[in-house]
């Protein structure tokens, strides 16, 4: 009861019309962007984060969430009308959906992508308002020996699961904590790593960093690929969906809700893993085997929707509750908390309860705001995908320069911002993950701190690391996350030598 006394209090602001104003912007962004192919909400938000830094923090939140629910809504678009996901996430729609539109049946499609999406954001969204504090509750008990496992269990889960090679990821990784360890060490006031430049020695700004890589970086690797555009598929008949559509969609609907909340609340979890298994399950259950690879099933719409976007709303669970992002966008999130000096964890709840709740709030009012704009504006984001490529990212190159310019207006801080956005590029090249680095340098000095705090605590003795059971459990779960890819890799590497 107290989390709904709390969540009708953050209703209350959230449907003030400045937060609703953040909220109507961030979704409409969010569904353009979820459009276009390449430009996905990690990189949006990333963008966000200078223009950003002196507005409202509980709106800018707000719009950030906005842009992450809104890129999920609209990636299916593309999935479904070239045939190209907009985001990883809905590489199973284009399966199906695809199907349906050269059948004839992009209608249906879309609407039953929009609904599911809605009913799975708001299942979930629910999910977040009661799972959360619970969590919470969980974290107050930990000391600082349970938070460092706690974070080494980030670094390991996001190195290891993002891209295609753990030892990649390690290496983003590692690069990040590099940079996490410039400027002046807290605890001793020298400066490090700065090189007898004053410009570092605040240290690398998270803002600089994100978007570098992700902006920049993504803009010059598309540009570098030259791909041709793809043929939009028109849109024919109805835009809604049949008596039989819905029967249909529903069964679908409600267990990709249940594959995708759960496993995109697990540090290794993700959007791309709860859509194909809802997919696999859907084609299993199906009483239509004949439309599957042929005309298009609507189940094969319905339940990765649904399970996409639920996922979005379980990687806000651990990031609220204990400053773990198990996403890219998660990541991005997270370096816009700490843009406005809130850290999310067990202490995010106690110190800034009016901004969470009203950020939870608006999460519902953000799906609606979706589900009746998505179907009517669908002619819109169709002409979205008419945009030259070259027109496109160029705006981004500029849009990333002045925001850098506006947030210090310091030439050193342009010049970093280029060399991010090199190092992004490369980094895309040769398939390094750069979701990591940024993790690295948000985390990496939070995880120093709570190591020095415990070795402090006991007298530098570093068994101390490993004599609390949260702790412990913790650690062999990172271990556990760390092997895995590796087992994996092998037994892949043998059935392919076979």
């Amino acid at each position: 009861m107290e989390s709904l006394s709390f969540l009708l209090q953050g209703f209350a602001t959230a449907l003030t019309p400045a937060k609703l104003m953040y909220a109507g912007f961030g979704v409409l962004l969010g569904t353009a962007v979820g459009v276009l192919p390449g430009i996905g909400p990690a990189v949006t938000v990333a963008l966000l984060l200078p223009v950003t830094f002196k507005l409202d923090p509980a709106g800018s939140l707000i719009m950030f969430a906005g842009v992450y629910y809104g890129a999920m809504y609209g990636g299916s678009t593309t999935a479904i009308l070239i045939n190209t996901p907009g985001e990883s996430a809905s590489m199973a729609t284009s399966l199906e959906g695809s199907l349906m539109a050269k059948s004839g049946r992009a209608g249906p499609a879309l609407a039953t992508s929009a609904i599911g999406s809605f009913i799975a954001g708001i299942i979930a969204t629910l999910g977040i308002a009661f799972l959360a504090p619970w969590m919470v509750k969980l974290a107050v008990m930990f000391g600082p020996e349970d938070y460092f496992a706690l974070m080494v269990l980030a670094f390991v889960t996001v190195s290891a699961t993002f891209g295609n090679s753990p030892l990649k990821g390690m290496i983003s990784l590692f690069l990040g904590l590099a940079l996490g360890l410039i400027g002046i060490d807290k605890l001793t006031g020298q400066s490090r790593l700065t090189f007898g430049l004053p410009e570092l020695l605040d240290g690398v700004e998270v803002t600089t960093l994100a978007v570098g890589l992700f902006a920049i970086g993504e803009a010059l690797f598309v540009v570098s690929k030259r791909r041709q555009a793809d043929e939009v598929l028109r849109l024919t008949g109805s835009l809604w969906m049949t008596k039989e559509d819905w029967k249909r969609s529903w069964g679908p609907w409600i267990r990709g809700t249940l594959f995708g909340f759960p496993i995109g609340a697990l540090p290794a979890g993700g959007a791309e893993i709860p859509t194909f298994l809802s997919y696999s399950t859907e084609k299993r259950l199906s009483k239509h085997p004949e439309e599957w690879g042929t005309t298009g099933a609507i189940e094969g719409v319905a339940g990765p929707e649904a399970a996409n976007n639920a996922s979005v709303a379980g990687t806000l669970v651990p990031l609220l509750s204990l400053g773990l992002p198990t996403s890219a966008t998660a990541a991005i999130l997270l370096a816009g908390f700490q843009q406005f000096g809130l850290n999310p964890g067990p202490l995010l709840f106690a110190e800034n309860a009016a901004i969470v709740w009203t950020l939870i709030a608006s999460l519902f009012i953000a799906n609606v705001m979706l589900v009746v704009l998505n179907l009517p504006l669908i002619g819109v984001w169709v002409q979205l995908l008419k945009i030259p490529t070259p027109w496109l990212y160029a705006g981004i190159l500029m849009f990333a320069a002045m925001g850098s310019i506006a947030t210090k207006g310091s030439v050193a801080e342009l010049l970093m911002l280029l060399a991010f956005g090199l190092i992004g590029f490369f980094m895309r090249r040769h398939e390094y993950p750069v979701a990591p680095m940024v993790v690295g340098l948000i985390l990496g000095p939070m995880a120093e701190s709570q190591l020095r705090r415990a070795l402090q605590i006991s007298i530098g003795d570093p068994l101390v690391l490993v004599q609390s059971p949260i702790a412990v459990v913790l650690l062999l779960c990172a271990a556990a996350a760390f092997i895995a890819p590796f087992v994996i890799n092998t037994k892949k590497f043998a059935q392919d030598e076979d």
